[in-house]
This record gives C-alpha cells, sequence and structure tokens, in this order.
C-alpha cells in the first residue's frame, strides 16, 4: 500500500500517467501478493502461499467465476442472527415498524401482519402509545425486572463495570432477553445498547429505535462478508458498484429501502451486463427515493392540474445519472439533456408503504411529449419505455463505456491508470454489450495490472484498511459492532455517505496528517486487544506489537527501519514517520 498524492480528475482533465512504470513489469514471484492485495480485502496468514499452489491465473478466474467457489461456513454463521438481511421491505416495516406504520396499524389504515414476530412487535409498540395517552404503563413496562434476572444481577446491569454488565447480557436465556428489553427504563436500555452481544443488542434497539436493527444489520453484515468470504472479488465489486450508484441510509424511507437494493439491486449483477444493473438501480425504491425521482410529474401529465404545488419535474435523478452513472462530467451532455432525461422518467415511482414500497409506474404522471436526448428523437405517446430507452441509449454509449472503464481502473490498478489500458477495458465494454466480467479480464489480463506502476499504488479507503488489518493479523471478531464503529471513526460510516458520489477510491481523499494518524492509532488498538469484541493472538507475531501494526497497514512484513520507528515515534510525528518509510515510499 503505497501513498499516492495526486488524484485522477475527470476524463477531460486527467493529466496522462508516466508510461515508464506501467511497462516495467513486476517480477512474477510477486504476482501471487500483487493479485491477493488488490482483489480481496488483503491477505489473511497463508492467503498468498495458497494462490501460489494454485497458480495465480487459476485463482483469478475463480474469483471472476464466485459461483463456482464454495462459501465458507463461517461468514453463514456469522450472517445468520441477521435476520433483516432477507427481508422484504414490508416484512422490514412490519418487524420493526415506525411509530407511523404502528399509528397506521392502530388506526386501522394498514392490517395487523400474520407473522407473529410483527404482530408482537407491532402489538408492544401500540401498546406503549396508548399506556401514554392514559398515563399509565403498558404490561411490558410494569413487569418488574426483578422477576426475570436475580438481584445481583440487575444491580450489575445498573451499577456494574461495562465488562461485568456485558457478562449478565451474554449469560441471558433466549427467552429472557426480549423479556429484559421491555422492562427496562429507556434510559437504562439504551446505555446497554453499545457493550451488549448482537443478540441482545438487536433486542434492545428493537424496543427503542427499531430501525436501526436494519442499519445494524447492514453494516456489521458488510463487515463480516468483506472479513470471511471466499468470494472476496465479488466483496470487492459489491463495495465500488454501491459507491458507485450510492444511496444515503439516513433519508426517510431508505431506512427501509437499502437493504433490498443492496441484496437486490447490486450484489446479482456486479459481473454481469452493466444496462442491467443500471436498470435494476433505476427501479430500486432506494434511487428512486433518494433522488426524488419518486415524485416527479411531468408538467403536462394527466394529474399535473390536481397535483399539490411541491409536486412537478425533478430532475436530481437525471442529472445524476448522466454525470456520475453513466456518461461521466465531461461525457457531451448538456442541461437541456439533463431536462430531457428527467421528462423521460417521470412517473416512476414507488407503491405506498402498506403495499410493500416497490416499484411502480404511474403513466398518469408521465409527460408524453416527445423528447430528444443526446440527440436520440424519443416520439411523443410513450410510457415507461421512454425511460427504458433513456437506459438503453446510455449504455451503449462509448462515452459511458469510457466512465465506467476509468473508474473500475482506478479502483484495481492505479488513480491514473494509462490511457491505453482503459481505451482496451472500454473497447472490451463495447464489444460485448457491457459484459463487466469480460471487461475485468481485459484489465486483469493487461501487462499494466501486472506492472511496478500498479503495485503497490493504492491507498486503502478507511473500509479496507480496517478489513485488511483484521484478515492480516488472523483476527477472532466475536462481535463485527466494534469493527463498525472504528470505520466510522476513521472517516467512512458505511451506508451514509450523504452525496451521490459515494464513497471514492482515489487516495488524495483519503490522505492526510490527521488521517494516517488515525490508522496508526486505530492499528495500535488493534494490537493490544482494544477494540471491542476482537482479539489479536500476538503471539504469532513474537509478541511485538510494532510487528502487527505494520502488518495492519501494510499487508506485508516491515523494513527494519519502519519496525524502528514504529517502536520510537513521538504520536505528533507519525504522519512524517509513514511518509517517510521505505515501506510508504512516494509512486
Amino acid at each position: 500500500m503505497c501513498v499516492v498524492l495526486s488524484a485522477a480528475a475527470g476524463f477531460g482533465a486527467r493529466k496522462p500517467a508516466p508510461d515508464a512504470p506501467f511497462r516495467a513489469k513486476l517480477d512474477r514471484n510477486s504476482h501471487a501478493l500483487h493479485a491477493v492485495e488488490r482483489l480481496t480485502f488483503g491477505p489473511r496468514p497463508g492467503d498468498v502461499e495458497a494462490v501460489r499452489r494454485l497458480g495465480v491465473k487459476k485463482w483469478v478466474d475463480l474469483q471472476l467465476h464466485p459461483e463456482r467457489i464454495p462459501e465458507n461456513p463461517e461468514l453463514a454463521r456469522r450472517l445468520a442472527p441477521l435476520d433483516s438481511l432477507r427481508m422484504s421491505t414490508l416484512e422490514l416495516q412490519q418487524h420493526y415498524p415506525t411509530r407511523q406504520y404502528a399509528r397506521a396499524v392502530m388506526n386501522g389504515r394498514a392490517e395487523m401482519p400474520d407473522d407473529p414476530g410483527a404482530r408482537r412487535a407491532i402489538e408492544n409498540m401500540i401498546a406503549r402509545f396508548k399506556a401514554k395517552q392514559d398515563g399509565t404503563k403498558s404490561d411490558a413496562q410494569v413487569t418488574d425486572l426483578r422477576e426475570i434476572v436475580a438481584g445481583d444481577a440487575l444491580r450489575t446491569l445498573r451499577t456494574g463495570t461495562r465488562e461485568d454488565k456485558r457478562a449478565i447480557l451474554v449469560s441471558l436465556q433466549p427467552d429472557q432477553v426480549q423479556q429484559v428489553a421491555e422492562a427496562l427504563p429507556p434510559g437504562m436500555r439504551a446505555g446497554l445498547i453499545a457493550i451488549a452481544p448482537t443478540s441482545v443488542r438487536r433486542e434492545l434497539l428493537a424496543v427503542n429505535s427499531p430501525e436501526r436493527v436494519i442499519a445494524d444489520d447492514l453494516a456489521e453484515a458488510r463487515v463480516y462478508r468483506a472479513i470471511y468470504s471466499n468470494r472476496q472479488l465479488e466483496e470487492e465489486l459489491t463495495d465500488f458498484w454501491f459507491n458507485h450508484f450510492n444511496v444515503f441510509l439516513d433519508k426517510g424511507a431508505d431506512r427501509y429501502l437499502v437493504s433490498e437494493y443492496e441484496r437486490d439491486a447490486i450484489r446479482p449483477y456486479v459481473l454481469g451486463r452493466f444496462r442491467d444493473l443500471l436498470e435494476a438501480t433505476a427501479k430500486s425504491p432506494a434511487m428512486l427515493f433518494y433522488l426524488d425521482n419518486w415524485q416527479s410529474m411531468g408538467a403536462h401529465s394527466d394529474a399535473a392540474q390536481r397535483a399539490r404545488r411541491d409536486r412537478g419535474l425533478n430532475e436530481n435523478y437525471g442529472r445524476e445519472l448522466l454525470e456520475l452513472h453513466t456518461l461521466g462530467v465531461d461525457g457531451g451532455y448538456t442541461q437541456r439533456d439533463v431536462t430531457e432525461v428527467a421528462r423521460c422518467f417521470t412517473g416512476w415511482t414507488i407503491k405506498g408503504p402498506v403495499e410493500g414500497g416497490g416499484f411502480f409506474y404511474n403513466d398518469r404522471w408521465h409527460d408524453k411529449g416527445a423528447k430528444t436526448v443526446l440527440a436520440v428523437a424519443i416520439p411523443a405517446g410513450g410510457g415507461e419505455e421512454d425511460g427504458e430507452r433513456v437506459l438503453d441509449i446510455l449504455a451503449k454509449s462509448p462515452a459511458t463505456a469510457h466512465h465506467i472503464c476509468l473508474e473500475l481502473a482506478q479502483k484495481f490498478v492505479a488513480d491514473n491508470p494509462p490511457e491505453r489500458l482503459v481505451a482496451r477495458m472500454a473497447q472490451s465494454f463495447l464489444k460485448t454489450d457491457g459484459d463487466l466480467r469480460q471487461v475485468l479480464k481485459t484489465m486483469l489480463d493487461s501487462p499494466e495490472f501486472w506492472s511496478h506502476g500498479a503495485d503497490r499504488a493504492k491507498v486503502k479507503t478507511p473500509f479496507e484498511m480496517v478489513i485488511s488489518a483484521v484478515r492480516a493479523s488472523g483476527a477472532q471478531v466475536d462481535d463485527a459492532h466494534g469493527l463498525v464503529n472504528e470505520i466510522a471513526k476513521l472517516g467512512e460510516p458505511l451506508y451514509r455517505k450523504l452525496e451521490p458520489t459515494g464513497y471514492s477510491s482515489i487516495s488524495a481523499e483519503w490522505v492526510s496528517s490527521d488521517a494516517l494518524l488515525d490508522r496508526m492509532n486505530f492499528a495500535a488498538a488493534l494490537a493490544t486487544n482494544r477494540i471491542a469484541d476482537v482479539h489479536v493472538d500476538t503471539a504469532q507475531f513474537n509478541g511485538k506489537a510494532a510487528d502487527l501494526i505494520a502488518h495492519a497497514l501494510l499487508d506485508r512484513e516491515a523494513s527494519t527501519q519502519t519496525r524502528a520507528a514504529i517502536e520510537e515515534a513521538d504520536p505528533f510525528l507519525v504522519p512524517g514517520l509513514v511518509l517517510g518509510s521505505p515501506d510508504f515510499q512516494r509512486k
């Protein structure tokens, strides 16, 4: 991992990459390490040697075909308790209801669900509503905790140390957990959430803030998959494409929509056709809500005259579709194209929450007039197919091919990849009708990928850095919650990038003195087992924290100079140390 101090700009402004480093071949003995570093979240102990034994070419081909790779049973075990990952949007609203949804059931505007778990969640929330109205307490609230938890244990929950409180929570039987969560006073319940193990924390949250269970499940699942999945390239691509088609978890209804978005609109398509991925995201309720297209209405549509004043044409999705998702900022479109694209997508909206919140085309909202997008005429009288036609035009555009391939090369090769490589990838994109697996194969078969110009040419994002540190150290992760918090502290709270750009893979976005110091502090905390629910066996590093810190930051052995500098450096000199040591040479 090298510190790169210059970032690539847009298509038009990008400076040519230095040619010589990308023509200098890596020694073949370095190929296994380079492949594992670049196409996974970092090597675990023994990974590089395993790739050498299998053969780098065979290993890369397997990663391009993840369906051929048996999944790690440990990953399935970690994901099993996170039940929200497998629910539809409607099921999420029923099992983890908002106050508005529970009130709709209470007032007869929505039906009580048949599922016993969802029914209980809503009934408990309604009971609390009614008790508050009457100035009384619900049955769950009047349950004496002493009937559930022995006196000594109850005193510990109130006044004990963090470790002692957690031990009590861990000791609770499954049938006690929900009872305790409902009977705890709200303030005490909130104070225990941060230290509770996964099963207990989810119940505490389900009472306090049900929608937070969904957000926590998403973030913890992302961490578990990155650490434990054998299909590492698939996970890297899921991270890449989610950021490319970013949505912000904390925008209203997206708290309930993002889970289905990643599962159904991103993951199935990361090695498929770009056109399919583009349509899946365009029709996703999460994207429609995030960029406001769900309320976009044609000015001359059938419903326009009866609409509220704040309804009308919304250009947010049309603009980001052109600028970020397809053509790129220098892709040759105009403001007129943005408006025409927005007109084409009028009527692409979302069903109501009680109907499941899925995609819905409302023909009464659609602008039926003639349109012209990128000099292509779209005749009057169309409907949902107007938007489909726009997706066809954009998916076949050479500008889209270049933009997508540049971003992939920036992710996997270097911040400023050679234009000849991007051009070959774009040619493959156009020739194969946007087959993303073939585009990646073109990149991975290229001499530029296996060159000194690509070797250690990227700074990891906080997410990548934390995951690679855990993998490199062979840490045992009892609960991912602590790692999710560490990633957020380093500047990349998962699913919470407000802007539609998503989190960047460009090194300059993550390089500063403060950021590098924070990374060193994280590595030191990991080395000394100060990350909650994460344990590292330091004996493998001969008990030397400096060696583990170096592994956490580098995924490889540190030089003698770097090891000594880590041991002796004043914390305020750490950024200078990192940039100056031979393991962090500027390239």
